[in-house]
């Protein structure tokens, strides 16, 4: 039986479409460097080459339309190719492919239809056409009323990409707010949002914390009020600090004088939670030179 987590393996060691993928596994009972070979092979995968790289470069990038925007990061293994020409026209040929669709997730996504293929194939041609391992790592789509306004912000040429959605408030209150979730990193929206488990989690290492700093036992708990919405400010977008705030106003006080309230925020930042390249690009040439 062939796994949904040895079909995603080989696609991200060989760049292969998906079916080919499980073609491949199930030729070879499942051995994934066995596929990588048969995959080779059949001139399916010009990238299984590149297993072993990292692509962890890229671009994040926005596109509304109409009551829909879609978010999506797709990577590279350098920062160079993630300028290219080629590169980017993939980028915006995804995007326009999936917001004139109704598919919500990443691999329905990697089926939709492109000028060559599916995306899926779209992007294994580009692998093998620029010469560096490419990848759609993730996408979300979002959807607001009528009443709601998007706001979108593109940082460095991409390197973060912030997408908002404010409730009976301007489009340039929505693209401020994006603008400082592209600069103060929040996780959640509101402290409501924050799971349980995570809360716990940071709780018993702030009382870790007070106890290992000497603090009576019975007035941790009266401690901990204080610091868990210390907590709240650093990773909640409503809660923190507004950056263009001249008086300390909170983020979602300044869209509630603005007439709002924040509905939605969606922030990817290219690479994160991933293994980045630790070696430099002039590394990377002397190696190929000695044939490794």
């Amino acid at each position: 039986m062939i796994t949904a987590s040895q079909v995603k393996e080989l696609r991200e060691k060989s760049g292969a479409g998906m079916l080919d993928c499980k073609k491949a596994l199930e030729a070879n009972n499942g051995d994934i460097n066995a596929s990588i070979d048969w995959l080779r092979e059949k001139g399916i995968s010009k990238a299984a080459k590149k297993a072993d790289r990292i692509a962890a470069e890229g671009v994040a990038a926005i596109l509304t339309k109409g009551n829909k925007a879609v978010i999506i990061e797709v990577n590279a293994e350098t920062d160079f190719v993630a300028k290219n020409e080629k590169f980017t026209g993939m980028v915006n040929e995804i995007l326009e492919t999936i917001i004139n669709s109704d598919v919500t997730t990443l691999e329905d996504a990697l089926k939709l239809q492109t000028s060559e293929g599916t995306v899926e194939e779209l992007i294994v041609a580009r692998t093998a056409t620029i010469g560096e391992k490419l990848s759609f790592r993730r996408v979300e789509v979002v959807t607001k009323k009528d009443s709601e306004s998007f706001g979108d912000y593109i940082h460095m040429g991409g390197k973060i990409a912030v997408l908002t959605v404010v409730d009976n408030a301007s489009t340039e209150v929505a693209k401020d707010v994006a603008m400082h979730a592209a600069a103060m990193k929040p996780a959640y929206v509101k402290s409501t949002d924050v799971p349980t488990d995570v809360l716990d989690k940071e709780k018993d290492i702030m009382r870790e914390q007070l106890l290992n700093e000497g603090k009576p036992a019975d007035r941790i708990d009266n401690i901990l009020v204080g610091k868990v919405r210390k907590y709240y400010e650093e990773v909640c977008l409503e809660n923190q600090i507004f950056v263009k705030a001249e008086n300390k106003e909170t983020v979602a006080d300044y869209v509630k004088n603005n007439g709002g309230t924040i509905t939605t925020m969606v922030r990817f930042e290219v690479g994160e939670g991933m293994q980045k390249r630790e070696e430099n690009f002039a590394d990377e040439v002397a190696k190929q030179m000695q044939g490794n």
